[in-house]
């Protein structure tokens, strides 16, 4: 048998399948199952900076509606706004200490945000809570015109420098590729202290039914030629970055994590592929990566990883190519 341990956010992790943020591992039982199948280590469900303000403020309009308190008393409305935080945050502080107790994998906290505004206090309870560590899962929308975007990079640098002051436990960044310098921004939240980056989010779109002339939602889970892009990055970035890398989009069998690896990933992050299969096809995914390295002689994992990232190409370009003139020359 291969040796398929590796290391992520200087955690030991028995192989390099992590389960993603999402609703496979948003309960205890889920989250033992998924052990139990041999995932390497999970991210729990996100907590949402949004969600929790949202709550405050349809309780506080409820409240006033009902005329249980008057808009004008500041100290009234803070407690229902402490409160409601406080209920929110328990919930899933419990979660990481309900889940620590049952599994010997890294558990890893993830909260979806948007500013470096009060909520970053949640993540020094995070880590009393037992978390391994913490990810940080960013996207300022790109849907207001008047900010440039210096100022948008700007918040996830002060979102780093936020939560670094106020933990020990690793940090890592999930981000989208919606940058103009992508490969600037993934280097400078290094600079911040970020301890890994994950590429990359995969967020809900749009779609449009023509027959009901309405907006609907487009597909929820991802496909594998999904993993394209991150492919990409994860070789590029690979020769440029310290921190750890996470691929993630796309990623559905034994084959894509492989490729991930030799482009130069730490580890892979899984979900749509269990959603679609069950908790048993990680050890589908296992057996393949196992039998593949047994196959061309690899021991470790480490052996390979990064072979065929851009700073170990012969012809590094390949990973920068972006136009399709030679495929489409050659078409009769």
């Amino acid at each position: 048998m291969a040796d398929l341990t590796t290391k992520y956010l200087g955690l030991t992790l028995r192989n390099p399948i992590v389960v993603a943020s999402s609703g496979l591992t948003n309960s205890v039982d889920d989250i033992v199952e998924l052990d139990k199948n041999g995932a390497g280590a999970v991210v729990l469900k996100s907590i949402f900076e949004e969600q929790i303000l949202l709550e405050a403020a349809h309780s506080l309009k409820k409240a006033q509606k009902d005329g249980m308190i008057y808009a004008e008393y500041s100290e009234t409305l803070d407690y229902i706004d402490e409160h409601i935080k406080e209920k929110e945050l328990g919930s899933y502080l419990d979660l990481i200490r309900e889940v620590k107790s049952k599994v010997m994998i890294p558990v890893i906290a993830s909260v979806n945000c948007i500013s470096a505004r009060e909520w970053t206090t949640f993540a020094r309870q995070i880590e009393n809570a037992g978390a391994d560590a913490l990810e940080l899962n960013i996207f300022v929308m790109p849907f207001n015109f008047d900010a440039n975007s210096i100022e948008k990079e700007q918040v996830y640098y002060d979102i780093v420098n936020k939560v670094k002051e106020l933990v020990s436990i690793p940090v890592s960044i999930k981000i989208s590729p919606y940058f103009a310098n992508l490969g600037r921004v993934i280097t400078r939240l290094e600079e911040h202290g970020a301890d890994g980056v994950v590429m990359f989010n995969r967020f809900a779109s749009p779609d449009i039914d023509i027959n009901a002339l309405k907006v609907t939602s487009a597909e929820v889970l991802s496909h594998p030629f999904e993993i394209a892009n991150s492919l990409r990055w994860v070789a590029i970035m690979a020769k440029h970055l310290k921190m750890d890398i996470a691929a993630s989009t796309g990623i559905h069998d034994g084959e894509a994590v492989i490729k991930q690896l030799l482009a130069g990933a730490t580890v892979t992050q899984m979900a749509s592929a269990i959603y679609k299969n069950g908790p048993d096809h990680i050890v589908t995914v296992l057996k393949f990566v196992n039998d593949w390295m047994e196959k061309h002689g690899y021991n470790y994992i480490d052996q390979f990883r990064g072979k065929l990232s851009q700073g170990k190409m012969e012809h590094p370009e390949v990973y920068e190519r972006m136009q399709f003139m030679r495929y489409f020359s050659e078409i009769k």
